[in-house]
């Protein structure tokens, strides 16, 4: 169970903010303005209503989340498809595999650009929007960490949206290395810890309609290239992208429904958003090789 308090994640974002100040990227009144506005939220009764959340598993919290999940809004797709069209394009066609697919994202743009491809996912609601998507794909029930192919079979390993609800990254990694030809490439998109700090965590109702959050955890770039060079694979790139600057959103003058947490919080403190966030990465994009033999 987590204790999510809408005025605890609004004073650690003041507080990032102020830290930032601390180093020199603002000045005193940037300084004062923040202090005045903690003070404010402090004497803010709409902001006492705490929400404590049950931990979803993956399988439960995708199959529950298939029906929406390829809605407008998800603004992960922006930042992870054009940097996975970047690395794949170069590509030759071939034999490829979609990893945690999912309702087929990667699997289309895959498709599109000629390659066979076989996606693995362990919800069987995301793999039935997949079947819809990509008619051609060939789809399967599994686990990340026993994929169900064949060892060197493919000259292609995408996996996007999923490492972050893995707990160790060593044997996932392991398996993209056993079924990949030498050769071969591997790319990961995945949300950035940075962002994940920060309260990137998809909301779920569970079975019962109490609020849940999907299990995520903060791995550390460090973790993805130590998990990589255990299982054989070499580092090809890595890439940090951030949003892209956009016009300030109206500041909201009360906290939102839950499901839109932690984004409607941040809309109460915009300024101390903008400086705690700026330039921060959100996106975590790898680019990995198996050599050849």
């Amino acid at each position: 169970m987590t204790y999510e308090h809408p005025l605890a994640y609004l004073l650690g974002i003041e507080g990032l903010a102020l830290l930032r100040a601390f180093t020199g990227d603002h000045d005193r009144e940037f300084v004062e303005a923040r202090l005045a506005e903690v003070r404010r939220l402090l004497d803010d009764p709409a902001l006492e209503n705490a929400v404590d959340t049950e931990p979803l598993g993956s399988v439960s919290g995708y199959d529950s989340w298939a029906g929406t999940y390829d809605n407008p809004g998800n603004a992960a797709f922006a930042l992870d498809e054009p940097p996975l069209k970047a690395l794949v394009e170069p590509l030759p066609p071939g034999d490829a595999l979609d990893a945690a697919c999912g309702t087929g994202r990667y699997s289309a743009i895959l498709a599109e650009r000629g390659h066979h491809v076989v996606g693995v996912d362990s919800s069987a609601g995301m793999l039935a929007r997949a079947r819809e998507r990509v008619p051609g794909g060939d789809f399967r029930l599994g686990d990340l960490t026993r994929l169900p192919v064949g060892d060197s079979a493919f000259g292609l390993v995408v996996c996007g949206l999923a490492l972050t609800h893995v707990r160790d990254l060593g044997p996932v990694l392991a398996e993209f290395a056993r079924v990949l030809r030498p050769g071969g490439h591997v790319v990961v998109c995945d949300i950035h810890p940075e962002s994940v700090q920060r309260g990137s965590i998809p909301a779920l109702r569970g079975p019962d309609g109490r609020p849940g959050r999907l299990v995520t955890y903060r791995h550390l770039v460090g973790d993805y290239v130590r998990a990589a060079l255990a299982a054989g694979l070499t580092v090809l790139g890595c890439e940090e992208p951030a949003p892209p600057p956009k016009d300030p959103a109206p500041a909201a003058s009360d906290p939102g429904p839950w499901e839109l947490w932690p984004w409607s919080l941040a809309a109460l403190v915009p300024d101390a958003v903008r400086a705690a966030n700026r330039d921060v990465p959100s996106m975590l994009v790898w680019h990995f090789g198996l050599p050849e033999m």
